[in-house]
């Protein structure tokens, strides 16, 4: 398999929110919000880049299963999907997360706003790099240049580690805080 470069971290912050902690990750991309939407949304193509493969569309409110990927292990996770605006605005859960995916159109495509909450704070750097990794992927397929997606254990071929210090040092949240 090619190894993909991820190329240098991209916008991020994390915020309290009510005992949790959110992590905003900021990613243009080169295509129309309706195209990024059609991505975050459809089966078939999150399967081409997602963590998880999705039981049903997740372009309109309700219940669904998102099976987290790792290499042969898979775990289904119950979601809801709260909002679904399109081609603007996804809100949905993954286990005890909440993403917000918010999409607006920009001279040059799309910028994509994720914001990730989640009950670890030491986490967020992690979830950073994997969702960097993972929009790197979807960038490619939205391309017409697609690579296989990138799941689990499999990041770290990739750069993962790097981009875990990387969005670390960027957040403020040193490793020693891990516990």
């Amino acid at each position: 398999m090619k190894v993909i470069d991820p190329g240098p971290i991209w916008p991020v912050e994390c915020h309290a929110s009510g005992g949790r902690w959110t992590l905003v990750l900021q990613h243009d991309l080169a295509h129309p919000p309706a195209k990024v939407w059609a991505a975050l949304t459809e089966p078939d193509r999150l399967a081409g880049w997602a963590p998880f493969l999705a039981d049903r569309d997740l372009g309109r409110p309700g219940a669904a299963v998102l099976t987290m990927v790792d290499g042969e292990h898979t775990e289904d996770l119950p979601a809801t999907v709260q909002r679904a605006e399109p081609p603007h605005l996804l809100v949905h859960t993954w286990g005890e997360d909440l993403l917000r995916w918010e999409l607006a159109p920009t001279a040059t495509g799309t910028r994509l706003v994720l914001r990730h909450t989640m009950a670890d704070r030491t986490w967020l750097p992690k979830v950073a790099a994997g969702w960097h990794l993972c929009l790197v992927v979807a960038g490619r397929l939205l391309d017409g240049d697609p690579v296989p997606p990138i799941r689990g254990s499999e990041a770290k071929n990739h750069g993962w580690a790097e981009l875990d210090e990387a969005y670390s040092r960027e957040l403020g949240i040193a490793d020693d805080e891990a516990v």
